[in-house]
């Protein structure tokens, strides 16, 4: 996965979550959201990519 369809599915998955209709699924999306950002965060460092993320 590189490093664009990574930030597609983060931003998906903050999407979701903001729109969500339960707490769980909430819940759910944000924990994806989360993985995704940890995974954005090693490829970025493995790039030499400077900064970081910084939630909404």
């Amino acid at each position: 996965m590189d490093l664009n369809d990574l930030l597609h599915r983060h931003q998906v998955a903050l999407m979701r979550a903001a729109t969500a209709t339960t707490s769980q699924a909430r819940q759910s999306h944000d924990g994806t959201a989360r993985c995704y950002e940890t995974k954005i965060e090693t490829l970025r460092t493995m790039l030499g990519a400077s900064g970081r993320m910084v939630a909404a």
